[in-house]
């Protein structure tokens, strides 16, 4: 009997989506025989049973497009906006799964998505996902579609500034994305060598990192490049946080968790006032004129390079082959050259940081860029 698929992309948009729905697609339609159709703007476009029929002639043409065509929301079936309030509509996302007859739902996404699709299979309904994120945070898979353009865009940023920071020998502070982890920071910074990289991992201690910066200075290096990851923190904000969120898992009284989640948030919000505070307290303590450029978004648009749009077909295809063999409940993982099926359960609420003995911190180490720790 004929298979009927409904596939999403939610969470932040990221180069390679098109590619990962078309593989899912041609490869499902062509090969085995089902049906595809899509719902837009991630679990909302489930909810409001908004969809697009995707057949062969809609996928031509989509592989080197950015973006997604389906659309993409950041919204929950568990916590979806209506009207001024949030609303579990997991009953109704549910109701529509199976209006349309659905063998199995596809979600493009991350971490956020991964959480989501797990709570519908809970319910019962048959999952799949495919790990999509330009911070490469998806544990149990080598590399998540996305990464790779992100860091293309990334270092080629990098490999700009050195033009305008090497011409008015300042100090030039590059942010980058990355949410909690710093594979793109780390990985941006090394290939376009970058003189100090800061990531969450590895909290820093700005005296280092000045430090640093004064010795390529007194060896004649007049100008300094800084790649840090919008998620990095200082040791004095990082160990606020532990001891926060110590005090938040000792206790099982509400009023006092709410009251630690306050000052979590004003410890957070310093956080995100890092990078500039970072620059400004660098031209203090070196006299050198410093600059910040956060290239945000930037990173995630664009046409997806050629190692994103292969990593995403051939996930997707593999996808098309595990629902063929009533494979479900599973992320769709590169190992290698190849995929492999790994269970929801062993990846839902867990984040990939980098660890710190990885090749390469070694390597950042062993060419002597700061991490800021010592």
């Amino acid at each position: 009997m004929t298979k009927y698929i409904g596939i999403l992309t939610s969470g932040g948009d990221s180069p390679g989506l098109n590619a990962a729905i078309r593989g899912v697609g041609k490869a499902a339609v062509i090969t085995h025989g089902m049906e595809i159709i899509g719902f837009r703007d991630g679990f909302r476009g489930l909810m409001e049973n908004r969809t697009t029929q995707l057949t062969p002639e809609v996928l031509s043409g989509i592989l080197t497009i950015g973006g997604t065509i389906l659309g993409t929301s950041r919204d929950k079936p568990t916590k979806m906006p209506i009207g001024d309030k949030f609303v579990d509509m997991t009953d109704l996302v549910v109701e529509n799964y199976h209006k349309h007859h659905l063998d199995v739902l596809v979600c493009l996404g991350g971490g956020g998505t991964i959480k989501n699709a797990y709570g519908l299979m809970q319910k019962g309904l048959n999952v799949i996902t495919l790990p999509k994120t330009i911070d490469n945070d998806v544990v149990c898979t080598d590399v998540t579609f996305g990464f790779d353009t992100a860091l293309g865009i990334a270092t080629d940023a990098i490999d700009r500034l050195h033009s305008t920071a090497h011409s008015h020998h300042r100090i030039i502070v590059c942010e980058m994305m990355g949410h909690n982890t710093g594979w793109l920071a780390l990985g941006a910074g090394i290939a376009g060598g970058a003189d100090v990289i800061l990531i969450p991992e590895i909290p820093y201690n700005i005296d280092v990192v000045a430090e640093s910066i004064l010795r390529r200075f007194r060896s004649g290096k007049s100008f300094s490049i800084v790649a840090i990851s919008e998620g990095a923190m200082s040791t004095e904000i990082a160990k606020k946080f532990r001891t926060l969120q110590e005090k938040l898992d000792k206790t099982d009284d509400k009023k006092k968790q709410k009251k630690i989640k306050e000052e979590i948030a004003k410890v957070e919000a310093l956080r995100l006032q890092g990078t500039a505070a970072l620059t400004r307290e660098l031209e203090a303590r070196t006299r050198l004129e410093s600059r910040v450029t956060i290239l945000g978004h930037l990173q995630r648009g664009g046409v997806p390079s050629a190692a994103d749009r292969l990593l995403a077909t051939r996930l997707g295809t593999a996808a098309a082959q595990y629902i063929a063999d009533g494979r479900y409940g599973i992320l769709v993982a590169a190992r290698g050259d190849s995929v492999e099926p790994v269970p929801l359960e062993n990846v839902v609420g867990k984040r990939k940081n980098i660890p710190l003995d990885h090749q390469w911190v070694k390597s950042a180490r062993d060419l002597g860029i700061c991490l800021g720790d010592k």
